[in-house]
Order: C-alpha cells, then structure tokens, then sequence
C-alpha cells in the first residue's frame, strides 16, 4: 500500500530501537530510506524530541492514496446475495490509488437456494430464481472482522456500514446497537438497506417493510441519536407506472424524511431503480426537496448503472442532470453500487459510464459530488459514532 500513516507495531518499535543504537530514522517504514547520523551520541532529551516529533507526523500525515485519490465510493457492497465476495485485501489492490475511501457493505439478505424451484442450478442473484428471500445478520459481523483484518491505514479508507437487520422488526435498532458495542471503532453508518425495491420486496419471507411502519422511525430515531450515516434505498415509483400519475411513495418517503430532521439520510439511486424509470418531472421533483429546508439533512447518490443510464441516456438527460447538480453541489454524492468486482476495470465501470456528466459539470461541483461531501458527511460521522461510542461502551 502507498502512505505511511500508519506502521505496524512491531515494525515502529525496532525502528525506534534503532534510533538509539545508530542515529535518527524516520519511524516511516513505507519509505524505504533510512537517514543516518554520524556514530556519535546525541544528547537524550534530542533523542526524544526527535522521536516524538516523528511520531506526530506519523500521526497526522494523511494517507497519499487518500489526497490523490480521483473519487471516493459512497455505495459497495463487498459480498453478494449468498454472502460471497471480493477478499477485503484483494479490493485494498483494486481501488489502488484512484479510489480514495469506500462506504463498504454486505447484502443484508440472502438467497435461498430451493431445489424444488431451481434443481442444480444454484442461484447467486434474486432475480435468477422464485425462491424466497431472508434477512442475513451475520454479514455485519463478517464486514467488521473484514474490516479489522486490515492495517490501520488501510482501515482509513473504509467507512463499514450495518445493514443486516429487517427494516419492518421493532427489534432492528437493537440490531444495530449490538453490533456497535460488540464492534467498536467500526461502522459509520447503516445501509443500504432496502423498503420498497422492484422484485425484491415480494421476494422477502415475513413482513412486508413499508415506509409508515413505526420500526423505520425507530431505527431512524436511533441512527439520528448515534450520528450513524442512513443511506436508504425506496424506489420513488412502482415498476411500468403509468405515465402521469403521481408516484407511489413520494409523498410517503417525504414523510420520513421530515420526520427524522437531524438524522444525515442518502436517499440512494434518487429513488430510481432498473425498471422504475425517472417519473415525469423527477428532476424537479428532487429539486423540491433540496430547496426545501426542512429537508437540509437529505442527500442523494448516483449509485448504480441503471441510474447512469438514464442520466447519460440522451445530451437532454445529461443537462438537466448537470443543471440540477450544479444548482445543488453539496448534496450528490458519487457511488459504484458494484457487487463483489475482481478488477478495477470492472469497478469503476459506472464511474466511466458517468463521463459525458462530469464533463458537463463545473470543476468546484465535480469535486464535490466525487470527494468532497463524502468525507465531509463520513468525517463528522465518524467522530459522533465514536463519541457516542466511548459514552456508552462501559
């Protein structure tokens, strides 16, 4: 890995040690280089100030593969819908030094492989069979011990989020306070996690999850309380709605959002999904949300290919995607929403499909929508996570 904001342990103290046995090295161990003092005694208290200082920079300095990274990755999910994926190393090497910091996640629900429906043919993904769904906690403990396999500095580019627990249980924002005390110093946020989705929702066994059910206000209550980063996926529309016609759950995901004004809520994909296609007006109807101030805490991601493709589809789609983003600059964030990928060709193949919109998009907004807000909405949820963390963890 490029940086050197932070070293392994054992690695720190032998190059400590040998500070004192032949002159000043940098505690850096991914430098290489070694500056050596002449073979004569420095006066303790030099020799203290000078690791001490070293120390401090080793602290501060920010990760090189963080500040030149060309985007940060709001949406990934590590595992797919049986729970495999990419080894967390493996993608460490995939986003290189072109990704600078991912919200990584599982799939919070598995699917069941039924032989009565699918015989030998094992499916991996939901639409490749009838067969049921069900919501999978483990994951979240698989996505923390992921996590914590990997160094410190490479833990600074991940922002772990919870995302198994059923959106329609009383119980879920128990979930996701246990799992924060069994794995402190982990998650950011929750999500994605899924109400209304296009063939998935019919799919999942027990209770339906809907956006007036009083379990979502909880665990929004809850996420509000900690500081946890909601990023929720509710399609705006039902699937083939007709043209004209206002769309199912707009009102409803309004609701919510009003309901919940101090929790930090991404509405993921701007509420389109494969088949629910951007309604009549959809831009504006996005837009009476970000010029609404009871709604400042709403964002939304562009995650997905689907999405891209109807944003790029046509040189109109374009501007008036640019048009709105560029009125709006600090509440689009930038997501792959790629599943379990095996090379950074696969990876960013949405961010490349996005390019006829950066293009179109002034230099401050593309910024912005690409780095900037993410670590500004992840950095200030990290530290209220971890503040809330030290005040109940006892």
């Amino acid at each position: 890995m490029e940086g050197t904001a932070n070293c392994d342990s054992d690695r720190r103290f032998e190059e400590k040690t040998n500070l004192w046995k032949m002159g000043f090295t940098c505690g850096h161990v991914d430098c290489h280089k070694s500056y050596r003092t002449p073979r004569w005694s420095l006066p303790p208290f030099i020799l203290i100030f000078l690791l001490l200082g070293c120390e401090r920079i080793t602290a501060q300095s920010p990760s090189s593969s963080t500040d030149q990274a060309e985007l940060d990755d709001v949406h990934f999910h590590l595992t797919n819908y049986i729970q495999t994926g990419t080894d967390i190393h493996d993608f460490v090497n995939i986003m290189g030094t072109k990704v600078g910091r991912v919200a990584i996640f599982g799939i919070p629900l598995q699917q069941e492989w039924s032989y009565q429906n699918s015989g030998d043919f094992a499916p991996t993904y939901y639409l490749q069979t009838d067969a049921p769904l069900y919501y999978y906690s483990f994951t979240d403990a698989y996505i923390a011990m992921a996590y914590r396999s990997l160094s410190k500095e490479q833990q600074a580019r991940f922002d772990p989020m919870i995302t198994g627990f059923n959106p329609a249980d009383m119980y879920a924002a128990d979930h996701i306070r246990r799992v924060l005390k069994t794995f402190p110093g982990v998650f950011s946020g929750i999500g994605e996690f899924t109400i209304h989705k296009e063939f998935v929702s019919a799919k999942i066994a027990g209770e339906t999850a809907t956006l007036r059910n009083p379990a979502l206000d909880k665990l929004l209550d809850f996420a509000a309380e900690v500081g946890l980063v909601v990023l929720i996926h509710n399609d705006m529309d039902v699937p083939f709605a007709k043209p004209g016609t206002e769309p199912a759950y707009l009102s409803q995901m309004k609701s919510v959002l009003a309901r919940h004004p101090t929790a930090t809520i991404i509405w993921a994909h701007t509420g389109m999904g494969r088949v629910v296609r951007p309604i009549q007006g959809h831009a504006a109807a996005i837009e009476a949300i970000l010029k609404d101030p009871q709604f400042r805490h709403v964002y939304f991601d562009i995650s997905w290919d689907e999405v891209a493709k109807y944003l790029t589809a046509t040189p109109e789609s374009i501007r008036i995607s640019a048009d709105l983003i560029n009125r709006y600059p600090d509440r689009f964030l930038f997501g792959t929403d790629e599943v379990a990928p095996s090379s950074q060709e696969e990876y960013l193949r949405v961010y490349y499909q996005y390019d006829p919109l950066w293009k179109s998009l002034d230099n401050d907004t593309r910024e912005k929508v690409r780095k900037v807000n993410y670590e500004r909405i992840f950095d200030a949820a990290r530290q209220r996570v971890r503040n809330w963390e030290a005040a109940h963890l006892k």
